[in-house]
């Protein structure tokens, strides 16, 4: 027989209920505390994204270039803007268009460009592996380098290349799995950093 002091304490016990509670607020904060996770996770990324580019231009800049004809190219005797250029004359704006350069191959995507293009796949390899060295995610279709005008640099220039376009590293499609979202795969955003070329055949020690 059931006593009524039995039925009582059975009415009083909160100890169902706490668990129902547990229970209900559990997969509330699994989900607060792996956002924060993820959240955390994403930043980092996007920052190493950010100095990868950096350091890739920073490199791009002082060796050699993806294209070797940007090195070997004399502008002297070469007609930019109506002008014919002459020894020592500066290499105004318009000299050179856009040259994009991915895993594949250099392409002239907005002329002019120097004759004959070719790719330096050596010096893409190296450029992605010190990439690599900062953002391990970073795959070959996600690197590109593009070379535009700056109206910078000296027809004959004896040290050096003649002209010094604007090199930018542009890192773009890199995954992100996501912890929150059951590892469902993102997109991080594209990163991009741009300098000036310098000498074009000296080593990176950054």
């Amino acid at each position: 027989m059931i006593r009524a002091s039995h039925l009582g304490q059975f009415w009083r016990c909160e100890r169902a209920a706490s668990a129902a509670e547990f229970a209900l607020i559990l997969p509330i904060f699994l989900l607060f505390f792996f956002g924060i996770i993820d959240g955390g996770r994403f930043l980092y990324e996007v920052n190493q994204g950010g100095k990868a580019a950096q350091i890739g231009a920073r490199m791009a800049v002082v060796t050699e270039p993806l294209v070797p004809q940007l090195f070997s190219q004399s502008y002297v005797g070469e007609t930019v803007g109506g002008v014919t250029l002459i020894q020592g004359d500066r290499i105004p704006a318009g000299a050179i268009g856009l040259i994009t350069c991915t895993n594949a191959v250099c392409s002239c995507t907005q002329t002019p460009c120097p004759t004959g293009l070719s790719t330096n796949t050596t010096a893409f390899q190296n450029l992605l592996t010190r990439i690599q060295q900062i953002m391990p995610a970073v795959r070959q279709q996600d690197l590109t380098v593009t070379y535009s005008d700056s109206g910078l640099g000296y027809a004959g220039n004896p040290n050096g290349m003649d002209i010094s376009p604007l090199v930018t590293v542009r890192i773009a499609g890199v995954p992100f799995s996501s912890i929150i979202l059951f590892g469902r795969t993102l997109t991080l955003p594209t990163f991009s950093y741009t300098l000036t070329m310098e000498d074009g055949q000296g080593q990176s020690f950054n």
